[in-house]
């Protein structure tokens, strides 16, 4: 079964130096952007992160230091990536949890602005685990009977990921072929930040999700505690998760003028 789409949709992959949103870099990214007509188009990257890649990292993708040594860095191909994918919606494999928070940090580093606000997220492993309960090589073997070749490789994965959603579509009648209902699907509660330290509540208003704060909604602590804010900002969170407080901040600020 063929995606229905209204607009592009961009699958996408990351090989990075570790699993710390805030601190580890890009190594590999690829992406195979979909256009509603059918249409395909495919690049992949391999990325100088500007640090050590740890060894026994190296021993889950390959990628070596030597490998990258010589390639681009991140911030040298932002503005290629960034047009790439402007304009559309994002997929891929355990990408709302990592992918996507990963490559919104290196985006603000490079000093491009990144957001979800007209586009939403389809991540294939949470559908997955809600049908199956199985590893990115066992759903490709499971929905596609194809053993997959070059796991950890970003552009294998990538395909991989965009032939398992197409056969999660044709196996699963109440799964619906659009892409806002996938979106909703595939997420677990809704996060303000890609993080995942603030959310939303029950009734839209963002909350903490961590620390002495933890419950509380974050527009009435930055008002209680006026250090929380700076605290945070100082503090080693990531930088969309610094963003968005900041945004809450001025919100408030605002309503109060007003």
């Amino acid at each position: 079964m063929e995606l229905k789409l209204t607009k592009p949709i961009v699958f996408f992959d990351l090989e990075t130096t570790g699993i710390n949103i805030a601190k580890d870099r890009i190594v590999e990214i690829s992406i195979l952007k979909v256009y509603p007509n059918g249409n395909k188009e495919s690049k992949t990257w391999l990325v100088n992160p500007e640090m050590e890649i740890p060894k026994e990292v190296v021993a889950i993708h390959g990628i070596t230091n030597e490998k990258v040594v010589t390639e681009p860095t991140f911030k040298e191909l932002a503005k290629e990536i960034s047009k790439l994918i402007e304009g559309c919606d994002l997929a891929g494999f355990n990408s709302n949890r990592f992918d996507i928070p990963l490559l919104a940090e290196e985006m603000l580093r490079a000093e491009i602005d990144f957001d979800m606000k007209n586009r939403v997220a389809v991540d294939v492993q949470v559908i997955f685990h809600k049908k199956e309960q199985r590893t990115l090589s066992a759903a490709y073997k499971f929905y596609c009977d194809k053993d997959l070749e070059d796991a950890h490789s970003a552009e294998a994965d990538t395909n991989a990921t965009y032939e398992i959603l197409k056969a999660q579509l044709d196996k699963y009648d109440d799964l619906e072929n659009d892409i806002k209902f996938l979106n909703e699907f595939s997420s677990h509660k809704k996060r303000a930040d890609f993080a995942g330290f603030i959310m939303y509540d029950d009734e839209g208003n963002e909350v903490f999700t961590f620390g002495k704060y933890k419950g509380k909604r974050v527009a009435d602590i930055l008002e209680k505690d006026k250090g929380y804010y700076s605290w945070i900002q100082n503090a080693d969170f990531p930088l969309y998760t610094k963003k968005v407080l900041t945004a809450i901040k001025l919100r408030s600020l605002n309503n109060k003028l007003s």
